[in-house]
């Protein structure tokens, strides 16, 4: 059954506009599947023979290579990069002829400094795993866009997950093939999903082959960094405990391709204007797109998640920040994290690119809500109203029930309320 999903707006959006459209993200995600429903001709190029018909006609004839009833849907398009170019010179040739291709790809193709950008004829658009409420498992009562948009917007509302069910959610994940799987199915699938990552994915990706025990513990490591500031110092000291050891520039190699596979997308830090001297800390937070991933990576499960709350309150705000990229992405907006050398933090900023912005603390339990609002207002009071906004709302993600404003402002609400 397919479930509907957010970015299906965006991806209307830009073909209505622009000559072609490449969807990017992890595989499994649910890309050609989305792709395919604007689609009059779709070319599998997974599929061997079409991919050895394809990779002749990109040196024989364009006609052939672009043959179709339009939009034509290239899947997995990185295994011929010569396609941007084919298709991008095409565009130019059809002048205000929006809608004529669309790419999807779980991997960014080799680099090549002789492409050209796309820049007027390609949107790229970025696509993730499922969010909660895509899933059906938000009741989506709190929604991101009117807490931005208007200002008597009145939260309230409930969920009915408790957190043994968010740890079953983290250990999910957000793939739209195992939505109705038994727990034992979800295990077994999100498993051949890790193990193809570091057997074959991570040296197919660029090429470069890697070895797949230190592919598996630099993921380990990376799991045990995750929702933190942890350095590259740090994870080589832990490679080196773990009999791992690499130097610096393996270990970026090896997250650069994990990268490249849409696996490892990390939030970047903000930098606004402060009325103190406060030095801000500029280090990417580690972050996967997905937080089952990282859970695997590390040998967990639900059982060992729910006897260690502390190491689940990171992988509830890897979900928490999965899904609110996927509520900002309609919106134009991208996920931050700030935190500055006093030890004043925020899990997330959510900026639009309009310059609005709002402030976000994610916490489990509802008895840290109290601590996570001072510090959001604290933050408030921090940043110099006179050359940046005010912040549009500050809000507390918790793994509690119930959906309401405090009385100093501070919304506070459950993951399993909030939609786009």
């Amino acid at each position: 059954m397919y479930l509907p999903r957010l970015i299906e707006k965006t991806i209307k959006n830009k073909l209505s506009y622009i000559g072609a459209v490449q969807i990017e993200g992890p595989k499994w995600c649910g890309k050609s599947t989305t792709a395919s429903l604007y689609a009059k001709t779709i070319i599998k190029l997974q599929d061997p023979i079409v991919y050895n018909r394809y990779k002749i006609y990109a040196t024989t004839s364009k006609e052939d290579l672009l043959y179709g009833d339009k939009p034509v849907l290239f899947d997995e398009w990185q295994k011929i990069p010569e396609l941007w170019d084919f298709i991008r010179l095409d565009i130019d040739d059809h002048p205000g002829v929006p809608g004529l291709y669309m790419l999807t790809g779980s991997a960014k193709p080799a680099e090549d400094n002789t492409r050209h950008s796309g820049a007027g004829r390609i949107a790229k658009i970025k696509m993730r795993p499922l969010s909660l409420f895509e899933s059906k498992d938000s009741s989506g009562e709190v929604s991101v866009s009117e807490l931005f948009n208007n200002p008597d917007y009145h939260v309230k509302g409930g969920c009915g997950l408790t957190i043994s069910n968010q740890i079953d959610l983290v250990c999910r994940g957000g793939w739209p093939g195992i939505l109705t799987s038994p727990k034992s199915g979800i295990s077994a699938y999100i498993r051949d999903y890790y193990e193809g990552l570091i057997n074959t994915d991570i040296t197919d990706v660029d090429g470069i082959k890697r070895n797949t025990n230190r592919a598996k513990a630099i993921l380990k490591s990376y799991a045990r960094g995750i929702s933190t500031l942890t350095d590259y110092q740090t994870m080589v000291k832990d490679l080196e405990n773990a009999g791992e050891g690499v130097d610096i520039k393996t270990l970026g190699s090896y997250i650069s391709a994990f990268e490249k596979l849409f696996i490892i997308e990390n939030v970047e830090a903000w930098t606004p204007k402060l009325r103190s001297a406060s030095k801000i800390r500029t280090k990417a937070k580690k972050q996967f797109t997905d937080p089952s991933i990282a859970v695997v990576a590390l040998g967990a499960g639900a059982k060992e998640l729910s006897e260690d709350m502390e190491t689940f309150g990171f992988f509830f705000e890897s979900m928490v920040i999965r899904d609110l990229r996927i509520y900002l992405e309609p919106l134009n907006g991208e996920v931050y994290h700030y935190q500055d050398n006093t030890g004043l933090e925020a899990d997330c900023i959510l900026k639009l690119d309009d310059g609005r912005w709002a402030a976000v603390e994610v916490k489990v339990g509802g008895n840290k809500i109290d601590e996570a609002a001072a510090n959001l207002l604290k933050l408030r009071d921090r940043v110099d109203t006179a050359h940046m906004r005010k912040p549009e709302f500050l809000m507390v993600v918790y793994g509690g029930q119930y959906a309401y404003r405090r009385p100093d402002g501070v919304f506070a609400v459950p993951a399993g309320c909030l939609r786009n």
